[in-house]
């Protein structure tokens, strides 16, 4: 195996160590305020992980929204991590070659979340007064240190198309 597999290897069992924080840690922190009377009131403080926005969002009947944000945050990322073995194992066959051209095509899928976050949090900040406030969390940070992991540990990786007979 070469060095450059071996690397990717090695920041594909990272990026999965990220993975799981990524998912089940607070993401965002939503507090807004309303001042009435010469007081602060505060309307809402809440902190969601990307596990619990999903739950969340089932609950309150938004299930289109809570299965993209299953689909790009939880399924791809573990669809991925279950092809690394066989791409590994099967090295050399079509399979193994088609496999990993099957992930270079969804890597790209699980930045599509951390996207939609930043955006939300870029929107919030920019329209923010005094009011309203959203801080990313640990969450945040450590998904996308996945996504940006897991994507650098699939381009780093080569795997050669099997010769023609």
């Amino acid at each position: 195996m070469t060095k450059r597999n071996l690397l990717a290897i090695g920041l594909s069992i990272v990026s999965l160590a990220l993975l799981w924080p990524g998912l089940v840690e607070p993401a965002l922190t939503i507090r807004a305020t309303i001042e009435m009377f010469g007081a602060e009131r505060e309307l809402t403080n809440e902190t969601r992980s990307v596990i619990g926005a999903v739950q969340s969002l089932h609950a309150s009947g938004n299930d289109f929204v809570a299965g993209l944000i299953l689909l790009f945050s939880v399924l791809v990322p573990v669809a991925k991590a279950a092809l690394l073995v066989p791409i590994l194992t099967l090295r050399g066959t079509p399979a193994s070659y088609r496999l990993w051209r099957i992930v270079q095509l969804i890597s790209k899928w699980s930045m599509a979340d951390v996207f939609a976050v930043g955006m939300l949090i870029a929107l919030l900040v920019a329209k923010g007064t005094a009011n309203l406030s959203a801080v990313a969390g640990t969450g945040f940070y450590c998904f996308a240190a996945y996504c940006l992991t897991s994507n650098a540990a699939f381009q780093l990786l080569t795997v050669e198309p099997p010769a023609s007979r």
